[in-house]
């Protein structure tokens, strides 16, 4: 690790130990970076004559803050303070719109289920001070990573990482506050679902030398992970709005981050992260051309492909996939599955449109699969010099985890084209429900705290809207 770090020549007692810079760190902190300067310049347009604008940005601008020191803290005590701060900046986004009570509610679940991952979180790091005697984070991880096993403290810091990270990533069944944010403005969400859901598999990516002395801890984090990614997938599938979709979509992709990260892929883990923040980036500031996807979606022809279209997609994508492991070697059998899976849904819609365009198009899309699959690579590669991939993961995690994701996409099929067959409908209405997994979570927010209805001016301004012109 130290090998790609690069630390402020300092006396010991200066900025040295407070702040620490790595490739790691540099390659996050373009990533917020690049995401802030999105988000700001969207906030800035979008909420153009409100009369809060100056406090949104303020709020803004404190969150973006705090993720830049927390990434930079060199200290325990400095990265727990930094950690807080971005929850409780967070805070006052969720409440721009005060009197909205599902605005509440979300901002409500967050704060409690913040709370509880702080708790986690300085537990952990009190355990680790106590096993090191060093507060500073690069002292104790070039510690840990010469050490050949774990002691029962390190096995419990790791346990509690892990919990702070599947409640910073709104895992299942604490991710009811992150489907609802979506009542707080589109910046909000886009800077929710792209940058601060992802600190859950930052703070693991960053603590990697912890986790990997910890077998408990990585298959506590995978069966967690596994079960939020399966359930959420297939929620998501039966969502009707775009942003609820798109909440649905992020906790689904943040298990898999997850799942990576409990495999050892911890390169692929990274790739995936920055990914998925440029995409989530994308899909929730351009969510106001949902409508129009829709309807040209609509005008185009819904054909059921047959057992022979699946064969060809899956025999082409493994034939890619094969290529790629040719050239660049995978991991593991998980990420061989993925990738297998991912390029069958890109190729299918070609091969089961029968017109006379078919070949140009199977042609176009296997051009545009090897695109992807070569843009895969070469972020693979250049990431691996920033977080390299220990030794596999253990051969029944890959298989546990290739076989829920074969499950997971067979299940997803079968709800996409046959969801009228009465035990699938029965499912499907399960998963439109959202599995009921969230009403304890609301029924105990609701009782703990409260929150409080609109204010007479904010319903006098309603009842007015709702008087007829």
């Amino acid at each position: 690790m130290s090998q790609n770090s690069t630390t402020f020549n300092q006396p010991r007692c200066g900025m040295q130990t407070l702040l620490h810079l790595t490739s790691l760190k540099l390659v996050l902190l373009s990533l917020v970076i690049l995401l802030g300067i999105v988000i700001w310049r969207y906030s800035a347009t979008a909420l153009y004559g409100e009369a809060e604008k100056a406090r949104f940005m303020r709020a803004l601008t404190a969150t973006l803050a705090a993720v830049v020191v927390t990434l930079l803290s060199n200290h325990l005590v400095l990265f727990w303070l930094g950690w807080v701060a971005i929850s409780l900046s967070v805070q006052q986004l969720l409440l721009f719109y005060p009197e909205r009570p599902r605005a509440q509610l979300a901002a409500h679940k967050k704060a409690l289920s913040a709370r509880l991952g702080e708790l986690l979180l300085a537990l952990a790091m009190l355990l680790l001070y106590l096993e090191f005697d060093t507060a500073s984070i690069n002292e104790l991880l070039l510690q840990l990573s010469q050490t050949t096993a774990a002691s029962a403290m390190q096995h419990s810091a790791a346990l509690l990482l892990v919990g702070v990270a599947l409640l910073k990533c709104a895992q299942l069944p604490l991710h009811g506050w992150l489907i609802q944010v979506v009542e707080a403005p589109t910046p909000v969400s886009a800077l929710l679902h792209a940058g601060i859901i992802n600190l859950g598999g930052i703070l693991l990516l960053l603590f990697a030398p912890l986790l990997s002395l910890s077998p408990l801890a990585k298959a506590v984090l995978l069966f967690a992970a596994l079960f939020s990614t399966f359930l959420a997938a297939l929620i998501m599938s039966t969502r009707v709005s775009i942003k609820v979709r798109l909440a649905w979509s992020t906790v689904a992709q943040m298990g898999l981050m997850l799942v990576e990260i409990a495999l050892g892929l911890y390169t692929l883990a990274l790739l995936h992260l920055l990914a998925h923040s440029c995409y989530k980036a994308y899909a929730f500031l351009h969510s106001g051309n949902a409508v129009n996807h829709y309807l040209a979606a609509q005008l185009a022809d819904q054909i059921e492909p047959s057992a022979k279209h699946w064969f060809a997609a899956i025999i082409l994508a493994a034939l890619l996939t094969g290529l790629t492991h040719f050239i660049v070697p995978l991991a593991s059998l998980a990420s061989s599955v993925l990738l297998i899976l991912a390029i069958t849904v890109l190729l299918l819609p070609s091969l089961s449109r029968a017109d006379s365009h078919r070949l140009q198009r199977c042609l176009l899309a296997s051009s545009y699969a090897l695109g992807l699959l070569t843009l895969y690579l070469l972020g693979k590669t250049w990431l691996s010099a920033v977080m390299p991939t220990p030794q596999g993961s253990t051969f029944f995690a890959d298989v546990l985890s290739s076989l829920v994701f074969i499950i997971l996409f067979g299940v997803a099929v079968l709800l996409r084209y046959h969801a009228s067959q009465p035990a699938l409908n029965q499912l499907f209405i399960w998963l439109n429900a959202g599995g009921y997994l969230d009403e304890w979570a609301t029924r105990l927010t609701l009782k703990i705290w409260p929150y409080k209805a609109a204010t007479p001016q904010a319903k006098t301004a309603l009842s007015q809207l709702k008087e007829p012109l």
